[in-house]
């Protein structure tokens, strides 16, 4: 009978420290304390738009595609709205910046 207590504590001290060990990095310095992450928030970077055409009818305001989407004045796409759109380009915005998108010209001689 005490043999088997014995062994139960033998077993008992030496498991112990093991289960205590997982904690703790055994190969940190001493006195070493894992740093506390502040909760920071996450910025959202949105890819800038791509413009994909321009369509101005007369008396209708002009419509544009941006990501294969038809847009209008005034709608919101990515995190960008739309400002203005002209025959020649669109403006985005967001926050308190501004782009101007414009369609690639291609003057081709033949």
């Amino acid at each position: 009978m005490d043999k088997k207590i014995v062994l139960a504590m033998i077993i008992g001290s030496i498991s112990a420290p093991s289960i205590c060990a997982v904690e703790q990095d055994p190969t940190a310095p001493l006195g070493w304390e894992k740093p506390t992450q502040a909760n920071s928030t996450v910025k959202r970077k949105y890819r800038l738009p791509t413009l994909n055409s321009i369509v101005c009818k007369p008396d209708m305001p002009c419509i544009a595609i941006i990501n294969n989407k038809i847009v209008e004045q005034g709608h919101s796409l990515n995190g960008y709205r739309v400002a203005s759109i002209n025959s020649e380009y669109v403006t985005l915005k967001r926050g308190d910046r501004d782009w101007k998108l414009e369609l690639f010209r291609l003057n081709v001689k033949q």
